[in-house]
């Protein structure tokens, strides 16, 4: 039970930040402007806001995205075998 919600958080989360990404494409605006977009910046912030202070952007690339979400994976990779025992 409680790797199948780790699993599936880790997804969510996963999922969250790349619709982000895409989102920040076609509305370029860094600040949320309506409650899509405030939500999403509510889930992803916490996650890609200590990443940004420690990586710094490649150009003009903001990689933290792109860590975020294979450090994510890999979290999932390693807790979710060792949950599954509980």
């Amino acid at each position: 039970m409680i790797a199948m919600l780790v699993n599936y958080t880790c997804l969510a989360l996963q999922v969250a930040i790349l619709v982000r990404v895409f989102y920040s494409w076609v509305d370029s605006n860094p600040y949320p402007t309506n409650d899509l977009k405030r939500a999403l910046w509510a889930v992803t912030d916490p996650i890609l806001d200590p990443l940004r202070r420690v990586i710094p952007p490649i150009g003009m690339l903001d990689v933290t995205p792109v860590v975020a979400i294979v450090a994510l994976s890999i979290l999932r990779q390693i807790l979710v075998p060792a949950l599954q025992g509980l």
